[in-house]
């Protein structure tokens, strides 16, 4: 600055540039807020990104299992409550986690009880979620590995304790037995259907 033409004297000089000085301190600091603010930002769109793409990327993958499932193993569909499952052989824990357990010894296709189970929980595969809205009357559709069609109609509905098993017994009739878990898992669900001729 010109201090001649602007007439100004040594002290104004000074506070002249003490305010200067001050404005670009804060000029500074509001810069080094804004990057503080915009980094977080651009870290939480990052993150949530990710997880989304995450979740997205395991459902694809977990639909993708569950079609090939399907083509290569019996199935069972409850069009009316949007149920369709495959079904493999056994009820243990890893079995039931990809797809719905048939109960060995018992049932064939068609012919005597044909007991299957599955879970209606969001931890494993939640194919039979839909099971407590089931309905008297409503039809299950059984399909062999070939692809052969059973269908039944639904005759019971009831809830049964986890150690009462009889409801895997022949009963001299052929039928469907389908069993999951209650909502609170202490006690069990039981849906019959018997086969249509």
């Amino acid at each position: 600055m010109d201090a001649e033409r602007l007439r100004l004297s040594p002290l104004d000089l000074f506070a002249v540039r003490k305010m200067s000085s001050k404005l670009n301190t804060d000029t500074v600091q509001r810069t080094k807020k804004q990057w503080a603010l915009f980094i977080t930002g651009l870290i939480a769109i990052i993150v949530g990104t990710s997880i989304l793409g995450f979740f997205g990327i395991r459902k694809i993958y977990r639909e993708y299992q569950k079609q090939k499932l399907m083509r290569e193993n019996p199935v069972v569909k409850i069009a009316d409550l949007n149920i369709k499952a495959p079904i493999l052989e056994g009820t243990d824990n890893d079995t039931l986690s990809k797809a719905a357990g048939h109960f060995l010894g018992t049932g064939d296709f068609g012919k005597g009880n044909y007991c299957i189970a599955g879970h209606s929980s969001t931890l494993y595969k939640e194919y039979f979620n839909n099971l407590k809205d089931v309905e008297l009357g409503m039809t299950i559709t059984l399909y062999d590995k070939d692809k052969k069609t059973y269908l039944y109609t639904v005759t019971e509905n009831f809830i049964v304790e986890p150690n009462e098993t009889c409801v895997l017994d022949d009963f001299g009739d052929n039928r469907i037995t389908i069993i999951t878990c209650t909502d609170d898992g202490k006690q069990r669900q039981v849906v019959v259907g018997i086969l249509k001729t």
